[in-house]
């Protein structure tokens, strides 16, 4: 019983030195990087590549538990292919991720929230033998909701992050497409 209690004392002990911040204080984190976005039930779809750039404050609530928010600009949509005509569906947002940041190990972060999204940009880019045309896209919800998931890991500063974004609400008004968003981010994590 004496090495058991000593066994889950010394690993107490380990965890208090997971978090890379003080307890108490404050950091700002811009990040760059890259989406691999889709949709769900898009038959015959592909993923688009796109860009995802911001910022995120985290406070360092305990020794294992940060609470980020930030905003960050996200190009979102997918690709499909119909009778020799390429389209490129565009929805862009500011997404606002509220997130739990829990440390396992030094340095090593579980990440899990929810994000509000706000669409800024809905367009359908076709394409065919060259000729190119751009219109506006499906009547959009304004508000998209989703439920970040993902690890970071945290060392000099900064910060290597791999996240999943689970679409809860159509991205379209009249269709049950959600956005299914991976988002490869590196940051650089500045104390305040």
């Amino acid at each position: 019983m004496k090495k058991l209690i000593a066994i889950a004392a010394l690993m107490l002990s380990s965890v208090a030195t997971f978090a890379q911040q003080a307890v108490g204080s404050i950091s700002i984190q811009p990040k760059l990087g890259l989406n691999i976005a889709s949709i769900t039930k898009g038959e015959d779809t592909d993923p688009r590549f796109g860009v995802v750039a911001g910022a995120e404050f985290m406070y360092q609530a305990s020794d294992i538990l940060g609470v980020s928010f930030g905003a960050l600009y996200s190009m979102q949509g997918c690709k499909g292919k119909e009778e020799g005509v390429d389209a490129t569906f565009k929805t862009d947002y500011i997404n606002i991720p509220i997130l739990a940041n829990v440390y396992v190990a030094k340095g090593l972060a579980v990440k899990l929230g929810l994000q509000p999204g706000f669409c800024v940009n809905n367009k359908i880019k076709f394409e065919k033998d060259g000729t190119k045309l751009e219109t506006d896209g499906f009547d959009e919800n304004t508000v998209d909701l989703s439920m970040p998931i993902g690890l970071s890991y945290e060392f000099d500063n900064i910060v290597i992050e791999g996240r999943y974004n689970f679409g809860l609400t159509k991205v379209w008004k009249d269709m049950d497409n959600k956005n299914s968003v991976f988002q490869f981010t590196v940051g650089y994590k500045l104390p305040l």
